[in-house]
């Protein structure tokens, strides 16, 4: 049974993906196309969602369920702010992992907790 179920997952894995948009073109050729006549805040735009990627894998968080790498991610981004005696330029990119990863309902709610003092994680 297992190895059936491995060959479906297999088959269903290699099966195309259809990211057609747009009529014909495709999602990733509407993104590295030149942009039509945009304005400079539009230009910006476009490079801030060009830019933003999601977190890589994390072999230490090999479940379905992401709740504890959102965490563990979150607090990374902490210690960074904390060795870098609140830097967060420099700390930029793991905000962007930590954000890209958990719900922005809880990352407001830790961002309060720690303004008022209470959160349970790393303290900056």
């Amino acid at each position: 049974w297992n190895a059936e179920k491995r060959k479906v997952r297999k088959d269903r894995s290699q099966r195309p993906i259809n990211l057609e948009i747009m009529g014909e073109m495709k999602l990733n050729k509407l993104l590295s196309a030149p942009a039509p006549d945009l304005s400079a805040d539009e230009a910006a735009a476009l490079d801030v969602v060009k830019s933003v990627r999601t977190t890589p894998r994390d072999a230490r968080f090999p479940a379905q369920n992401q709740s504890p790498h959102c965490w563990n991610r979150y607090n990374e981004w902490l210690l960074c702010l904390k060795s870098t005696q609140g830097d967060e330029a420099g700390c930029k990119h793991m905000r962007q992992m930590a954000v890209s990863i958990c719900p922005s309902i809880w990352t407001d709610k830790w961002d309060e907790e720690r303004e008022e003092g209470t959160f349970p994680g790393i303290k900056v």
